[in-house]
């Protein structure tokens, strides 16, 4: 049995619309997360809010007030994510670090593994729950409290580079970097304080982009084109 834990950016959740959601790019990734269901695999997923709210999108307003916003935006993400998962026959729950009435449940690692073993989809929303952290942060640290085996980051790029491609045309993509290299050179997989949880707990990472076919069921099982990050 494998437990991973998949970040979906919320940029690769609103697919060609570039905000909001794209139905047929979630449901696809609802189908592939039905095969790894079927096949046995145990499955978290963690959502960013970019699609929505990203980052300082309101630089006028206070930092705190801002952040809880991109919090309340990775709700909203999981709360229609999941939906989709369970019209393709999946289970879900949706949980929080914060009380939300009833549309979510109280994190609880205790809860959550009951919840993995009988084969529900486990929906981390709200980030850490605290300001000034990202979910980069709040993927690792649910990550290593669920006891994952792997954590896979499905972006809108396929991978780590040495620079920007988008500017470099002579970017190398790695197809395995240690995660210290990953800190030494300021890669940008995850944050840096995501990196250095990650380092510190043995948590490896692959990274791909979400839009190639199949490519969440290729990660898990490592035949994929994308960046493995060791530890």
């Amino acid at each position: 049995m494998s437990r991973i834990i998949l970040k979906l950016s919320g940029e690769a959740l609103a697919g060609p619309k570039s905000m909001g959601f794209d139905e047929n790019t979630v449901r696809g990734v609802a189908k592939q997360v039905r095969q790894l269901i079927d096949a046995g695999y145990e499955v978290g997923v963690v959502t960013g809010g970019g699609n929505f709210w990203r980052g300082r999108t309101g630089n006028e307003i206070d930092r705190v007030k801002a952040d809880q916003i991109g919090m309340l935006a990775t709700v909203m993400n999981c709360i229609y994510v999941s939906e989709i998962f369970r019209t393709e026959g999946m289970k879900t729950v949706v949980m929080t670090p914060f009380a939300v009435g009833a549309f979510t449940e109280l994190f609880s690692k205790d809860k959550a593994n009951q919840y993995f073993a009988g084969g529900t989809v486990v929906f981390y929303a709200g980030g850490t729950g605290h300001p000034y952290f990202s979910t980069d942060t709040g993927i690792l640290l649910r990550a290593i409290e669920s006891e994952a085996d792997m954590i896979l980051l499905a972006k809108n790029i396929d991978g780590i580079y040495d620079s920007d491609p988008a500017k470099n045309p002579d970017a190398k993509r790695f197809d395995t970097i240690s995660i210290d290299e990953v800190i030494a050179r300021g890669l940008q997989a995850v944050d840096m304080t995501a990196s250095i949880l990650a380092k510190e707990n043995h948590m490896p990472m692959r990274v791909f982009a979400l839009q190639e076919e199949n490519s969440i069921v290729k990660a898990a099982s490592g035949d994929f084109n994308g960046t493995t990050i060791t530890v």
